[in-house]
């Protein structure tokens, strides 16, 4: 229960053509020696990142949402990433949490990228999804969130910070892992790789960042930087400008050690997060 194993899969997209991405993700998904428990793939990992969502998307009973049912099953796997999805007349950058049992979660991207016109396209969510598995707690993210360390801060309570014997050293965090999915251009990848150890330290948690390679539709290139970053900061595992498929296991006792050494949680402030 002390170990999560954690798979990224860092892949080209083939622009606006859900057939070919998701034949393509399932090869690699079957063609996996090692075994895990959650597979994380990019942002919008069906289509690549477009703004065509008329012609694009889908609702929770279409082609990729039940793609991503029969594969988890089939693998037993907890499957993770994003899509476009229509609900209600509107339309969302939607990550899918999917448990081999068809039971999942959501979370629609809370910060939309103007600056790439996502603004006029989709609706922002207001709600945080915080998975569980194995006794693991996993804050789950889309990539421009990135840029907000608010929207992914640790909250302990007051009483937890007054009374840190009550739940450990540290105080009682809210999540374990904080996973963004990506399609993060190669022109700002210092950002990117700088910004996702920043939230590593500032959180006491591991990281992982899943973004894409290879250029899109709209000939911007995607440099992948790919990353898995421990509790102090410290990089496990980058990948730039390659796809490539990695395996780690996370280790719970390790990161129990560093918030416990170093209980920095309990003397956080105190906010509150509301929908602007």
């Amino acid at each position: 229960m002390s170990m999560l194993t954690i798979t990224t899969i860092q892949s080209n997209l083939v622009w606006e053509n859900k057939a070919a991405n998701l034949l393509m993700l399932e090869q690699k998904i079957k063609g996996m020696e090692e075994r895990t428990e959650v597979i994380v793939l990019p942002e919008m990992f069906s289509t690549g990142f477009s703004m065509n969502t008329q012609a694009l998307a889908e609702d929770m009973n279409g082609e990729t949402v039940t793609w991503m049912k029969r594969v988890a099953a089939e693998n037993k796997i907890i499957l993770t990433g994003s899509i476009i999805i229509k609900e209600n007349e509107n339309f969302y950058n939607r990550l899918i949490w999917m448990l081999p049992n068809g039971e999942y979660g959501v979370y629609d991207k809370r910060h939309l990228f103007g600056f790439g016109n996502e603004t006029e396209h989709y609706s922002a969510g207001n709600k945080r999804l915080i998975a569980s598995v194995k006794g693991w707690k996993i804050n789950l993210q889309i990539c421009y969130d990135l840029r907000f360390p608010v929207w992914a801060r640790q909250a302990p309570t007051s009483l937890e910070r007054a009374h840190p014997e009550a739940s450990g050293a540290g105080g009682e965090a809210e999540y374990d892992v904080l996973i963004y999915v990506a399609n993060w251009p190669e022109r700002r990848n210092h950002a990117w790789k700088t910004l996702l150890c920043a939230r590593a330290i500032e959180n006491q948690c591991y990281v992982v960042g899943v973004n894409r390679v290879g250029d899109d539709g709209n000939n911007i290139y995607h440099s992948g930087n790919s990353m898995v970053i421990d509790p102090l900061g410290q990089v496990l595992y980058h990948k730039a400008d390659e796809e490539d498929i990695f395996t780690i296991a996370l280790d719970k006792e390790k990161l129990n050690e560093v918030r416990n050494k170093f209980p920095f949680l309990k003397d956080g402030d105190d906010f509150n997060i509301t929908k602007a």
